[in-house]
């Protein structure tokens, strides 16, 4: 066997290092039996090393790319022509010219029509198909040709789309080598693609084949329009027949033509029905044995389907687990929490662990994301009528999505079912809580809620004095005990009747008033500055820190600059230092555990990076004047008593009004006491897993010191118990936290679907948007009120450079963007509900707002000027960019 040259008998899916991707699959499905693959060998990576990266002219423009930016496309263009023409012009050694010329003569001589194709090892993996990114040469013939196109397969790897490819996704040129498939050409009467796995629904049970006639490059190039056929277990359910003028063929001189199509076949469905179902049964195979679903090259000659290549079909979001053959529906939990990333490994335990406490099921992992299985409430006509209802105030499109499903008589026919969880309040049920909620609202005792979190903080101390100085086994003990008193306080009666009360009170108010007065979302204004809502006030005291601030210009000036690790060291010396570091500690003591997509232990909190605060701080001295926080809470109270006033006494003059008055200052009265607890509950799990944590941490820095992990990090890939064994025993297999962390950065990358079938089908709920101005982007008004503004599209909060005036534009926020929320006039999300975190401090801080607009921060333009309705639902598009 030669080092530099393979033939695909010697070649399988283990040797990607030395033939590339898709050198390695075509090796592999040669050994399928019942795939035909036409004859073939790769010229190996090893050659490529042995050519192009031992030349040291070639191996100084491949290190020059180091410094590109992958939007810079002079530079990119220019570089890789001069890298592309040294390669090309670099001999090829004896040795690897003779292994290419006797492995051409396996294939029937030196004038055999051969595919040369470019088969990187980053490309055609599981986790990225870095699909079109080298070049192809097709029909090429004579020894000579062939070994002119592997060196340009090689050159190609430094395509301008190639490196500005690798630069965006984080690949370093040198990590990235190149082999080179020399193929026997098939001419085939028709050829395509094949998913077996629905590219549109990502549905699994459903295939579909793209066919055309001639070569199969035609499509891809965009030059003929293809038949599409959709078949499903045998049976084909969708077809749909294309015109097609031209197709691809081999050129007799070489290379390949484009023809016209004979008027009589232009019509002509491109592959008959039994052919279709013949490409199903290969294509499910060729998935069996590569254990997933799979993108397949195909051609027809003669009447024989060949295989021309199969990749793994990399953008299908995991299926949650199910093994009792029933259908399933599963819901995304982070579309509920406002928390869409994947979680790591020792988050995704430490949600679990919790809701084992409650006695709850944290649902199915899927893409390092929970997903609850619905099927049950699905199936309970009480639990799904509840469900809906919920589901609605949350996320309408998760609600719309499940009653799509709903339709499906035939799918629903076999859903499981079981036992609900709709009805789940803990050991003593729901009659306890319904008890609390009636004597709450019944007295509206305003202490009630500051009661319930100074009970809560009692217990938070008694956490923090007994977690000191615990160590080892101990240490995780303790944090899995004290999750007990967690439960309790979730599942306290008094506490979950305080948090629906302010639920209710609010939908009152907006009902009520609408029927009675005809104005809509009137507790928008009710609830602004209301009573104890802690992730509203986090925002505005940000802004006294800013008032702190702005009085030190060396101050200042350094927190520019400011690094994680010496962030108080560096305020030492300066004018205003000591001060400046009282008022960051006392806000990080009150808010400090709090971080983007803080329900995942892992992430980083405030308290561990202060630097995350101080863009937003920066942006609060620019942006306002001294004494802001005061000016807003006294513009809340005052809007809010100016709006509740004027609704009573207009309800005094219609009949019966005296009642209704009666009735509504009672309501809005629970609006103002309760409805800022609706925050505290998350706020209250945060305080315990800051504490956890720094803990942890503690534990990793040991693990770190005794050399059995490399950074105290790399214990968030270990779930809880997994750590807790480490701790115990020294032992850990590293493989394990690299295996682990290469497959989270790749789930970090997918989107999560709100609705996932059993089958992979994503379902997406829809909105009707018959009343909506043209072209108005569909949402759910969730804070009233119409602003215009300039959109700054935010992806993280630590990157937010917002003026006053500036409209949010984000995926979702969590409670740590209300800081934000406070120097912007309206906010837009992708994710939420009327009662989700975002909505509640939006009305809070009385920004109209829109959320569930699907892909808001891809069809909404940074700077774009916009028109946000938060009273109907609706954004509209006022410019171009």
């Amino acid at each position: 066997m030669s080092a530099y040259v393979l033939g695909f008998d010697e070649i399988d899916r283990t040797q990607l290092a030395v033939v590339g991707g898709k050198g390695a699959n075509l090796g592999e499905l040669s050994s399928i039996d019942g795939v035909r693959v036409p004859a073939g060998f790769c010229v190996t990576t090893e050659a490529y090393q042995a050519v192009v990266e031992r030349d040291p002219e070639v191996g100084r423009l491949i290190d020059g790319l180091s410094g590109l930016l992958a939007d810079d496309r002079a530079g990119i263009a220019d570089a890789c022509a001069r890298l592309r023409a040294a390669i090309e012009s670099l001999p090829i050694p004896a040795g690897i010219e003779q292994g290419i010329v006797g492995h051409l003569a396996g294939l029937g001589g030196d004038d055999v029509p051969c595919a040369v194709r470019s088969s990187a090892t980053a490309e055609d993996l599981p986790s990225s198909s870095f699909a079109g990114q080298q070049d192809t040469y097709l029909n090429v013939r004579g020894a000579a040709s062939v070994v002119r196109d592997v060196r340009r397969c090689w050159a190609s790897l430094f395509t301008d789309r190639a490196v500005a490819y690798r630069i965006k996704s984080g690949f370093g040129h040198r990590a990235v080598r190149v082999s080179v498939v020399v193929q026997r050409m098939v001419f085939p009467d028709a050829a395509g693609i094949m998913f077996t796995a629905d590219p549109v629904t990502s549905n699994r049970r459903v295939l579909s084949i793209d066919a055309g006639f001639g070569l199969g490059e035609a499509m891809v190039s965009g030059l003929v329009n293809a038949d599409t056929y959709r078949v499903r277990e045998g049976r084909i359910i969708d077809k749909k027949v294309s015109v097609q003028t031209m197709e691809l063929c081999a050129s007799a001189d070489g290379g390949t033509e484009e023809r016209p199509i004979e008027a009589a076949r232009q019509h002509v469905q491109t592959l008959g029905d039994e052919q279709i179902l013949q490409l199903e049964a290969l294509g499910r195979r060729i998935e069996a044995h590569f254990g997933r679903p799979q993108d397949i090259e195909w051609g027809l000659a003669d009447g024989v389907l060949h295989v021309l290549q199969s990749r793994p079909i990399t953008t299908l979001y995991p299926i949650p687990a199910a093994h009792d053959g029933k259908n399933h529906v599963y819901m995304s939990y982070g579309h509920r929490q406002m928390m869409t990333d994947a979680f790591a490994p020792l988050g995704l335990s430490f949600f679990a662990l919790l809701h084992e406490k409650l006695g709850r099921s944290a649902g199915t992992v899927a893409g390092n994301r929970f997903y609850k299985d619905m099927s049950h409430e699905l199936t309970s006509p009480v639990a799904r009528m509840v469900t809906l209802k919920s589901l609605g105030q949350v996320d309408v499109l998760m609600a719309n999505a499940l009653r799509t499903v709903l339709g499906r008589k035939e799918f629903v026919k076999d859903l499981a079912h079981g036992k609900t969880s709709v009805m789940d309040f803990g050991k003593g049920g729901p009659l306890p809580v319904a008890r609390q909620y009636l004597k709450l609202g019944r007295e509206d005792d305003p202490r009630v809620v500051p009661e319930l979190i100074a009970q809560n903080e009692e217990t938070v101390e008694r956490l923090r004095r007994g977690i000191d100085g615990k160590s080892g086994d101990e240490l995780f003990a303790y944090i899995i005990e004290d999750h007990d008193v967690l439960a309790d306080l979730t599942f306290d009666p008094r506490s979950v009747a305080a948090a629906f009360v302010g639920i209710q009170s609010v939908n009152w108010v907006n009902k009520h008033m609408e029927e009675w007065l005809g104005e809509k979302n009137t507790a928008d204004v009710v609830a602004q500055s209301a009573d104890h809502n802690v992730v509203a006030a986090m925002g505005l005291e940000l802004l006294d820190v800013a008032d702190v601030v702005r009085q030190y210009p060396a101050v200042m000036e350094y927190l520019e600059r400011a690094g994680r690790e010496t962030f108080f060291a560096g305020l030492a010396g300066l004018d205003g230092g000591a001060v400046v570091r009282h008022t960051f500690e006392e806000y990080l003591r009150k808010y400090g555990m709090h971080c983007p997509g803080d329900i995942d232990i892992t992430r980083t909190r405030w308290s561990e990076d202060p630097t995350l605060l101080v863009p937003l701080i920066l942006s609060n001295i620019r942006n306002f004047a001294p004494g802001e926080r005061a000016r807003k809470e006294q513009r809340g109270r005052a809007d809010a008593e100016g709006m509740m006033n004027g609704l009573l006494e207009r309800l005094r003059q219609l009949p019966g009004g005296s009642g209704k008055a009666k009735k509504a200052a009672r309501q809005m009265s629970l609006v103002r006491h309760f409805i800022g607890y609706r925050e505290y509950s998350k706020h209250a799990l945060l305080l315990r897993l800051e504490l956890y944590k720094r803990a942890l941490l503690v534990e990793a820095g040991k693990l770190v010191a005794q050399g059995v992990i490399k950074e105290p990090e790399d214990v968030y890939f270990l779930s809880i118990e997994e750590f807790r064994n480490v701790v115990n025993t020294g032992q850990l297999d590293y493989a394990l936290i690299t295996e682990r962390r290469e497959a989270h950065e790749t789930y970090q990358k997918l989107t999560p679907p709100r609705v996932i079938t059993s089958e992979g089908e994503v379902i997406s709920g829809e909105y009707d948007t018959g009343a909506l101005p043209e072209g108005a982007l569909a949402g759910v008004a969730v804070s009233s009120g119409v602003v215009e503004g300039r959109a700054r599209v935010v992806m993280r909060m630590e990157d937010a450079q917002v003026e006053e005036g500036d409209i949010l534009v984000t995926v979702f926020t969590d409670p740590s963007w209300s800081p934000l929320f406070v120097s912007v006039k309206g906010v837009v999300m992708e994710v939420g509900g009327v009662m989700t975190h975002g909505a509640v401090v939006a009305r809070e801080y009385g920004l109209p707002a829109v959320v569930g607009v699907e892909n808001a921060t891809e069809r909404i333009k940074d700077g774009q000027l916009i028109r946000l309705n938060g009273s109907e639902g609706y954004v509209e598009l006022l410019s171009d960019s």
